[in-house]
């Protein structure tokens, strides 16, 4: 028997939240990615991995708000928390491998193929396998092409994102690209969502109690990605060079493109702390050179 599947139990209330996490969790992450690119090397990986973290957590935030909306009419429906959670670990790893590739190696072709594909499949594996975490009285079906067309979405968005994160440095720019982004993995998440067929086991028709709702088991799994979103943004608020984009400052003694990767700009050169400019640079020209003004 074929259970009915309601995806939006709540309305457009868990599509549009849905979707606002994943922009979020976007934003964030293009916004330390490209922050990492205008830092010390030293600081580098920090900014990738809080990216990467972000990115990852939005997504799989996204992915769960949507599916406390999902019900299957017939059954009650659980979650494996082991397999849930193994999900996010899942996204923030290939994210982060896809991000730390571009971060370090630039805006090449190779770079931008390579970790857009892995990020791609980082988000469609986050959201298989949360789907296998699911529990009910049935057993899931996919269509084979729907679900390859997934892949295909998540693996594009992932690839335009990654440029967009090494290429878009302006405030505004950066937070189109976030939201064409959030826009992607959720047309990915719902385009697999589509793919799906519940044949439920002949024990599910024997009138069972319900149990707790799919909303009452996910809310408490969301809290701890949801915080992080939250502090993951202050960060970047109390960051002016990640909100404002401040243009990079050359170092002039470096040769143009020196000790860097093709399509990075160039580190951001700021002074430490208790030094001082060279004091030649007050002597270029001669004393003389400076003519008294007449009056």
């Amino acid at each position: 028997m074929h259970g009915t599947i309601d995806g939006f139990s709540y309305g457009a209330v868990t599509p549009a939240a849905a979707f606002l996490m994943a922009c979020l969790g976007s934003a964030l992450g293009l916004r330390c990615t490209t922050r990492s690119l205008r830092t010390e090397r030293s600081f580098k990986a920090g900014w990738l991995a809080l990216g990467a973290t972000s990115i990852g957590s939005g997504i799989w935030t996204m992915h769960f708000i949507a599916m406390a909306g999902f019900s299957v009419v017939e059954v009650p429906i659980g979650y494996d928390k082991p397999i849930t959670f193994a999900s996010l670990a899942v996204a923030i790893g290939m994210v982060g491998i896809g991000i730390f590739l571009v971060g370090y190696r630039g805006a090449t072709r190779m770079a931008l193929v390579t970790g857009g594909t892995i990020t791609g499949l980082g988000v469609a594996s986050m959201h298989y396998l949360g789907m296998a975490g699911m529990r009910l009285d049935g057993q899931f079906e996919y269509d084979t092409l729907t679900v390859s067309l997934s892949v295909v979405v998540a693996v594009v968005a992932s690839t335009a994102a990654l440029w967009a994160a090494v290429s878009i440095h302006g405030f505004l720019p950066s937070l189109g690209a976030s939201i064409v982004m959030g826009v992607a993995v959720s047309g990915m998440h719902y385009t697999g969502m589509a793919a799906l067929r519940v044949h439920l086991h002949p024990a599910a028709l024997d009138g069972r109690p319900a149990g707790e709702s799919a909303t009452t088991l996910l809310v408490p799994m969301l809290i701890g990605p949801a915080c992080f979103l939250l502090l993951a943004a202050v960060v970047v608020m109390f960051d002016p060079l990640v909100v404002m984009g401040t243009p990079d400052w050359n170092d002039p003694g470096a040769p143009q493109g020196a000790g860097r990767a093709p399509g990075i700009p160039a580190q951001r050169q700021i002074p430490r702390f208790g030094t001082h400019a060279d004091p030649a640079s007050f002597h270029s020209q001669p004393r003389d050179a400076v003519q008294p003004r007449d009056w």
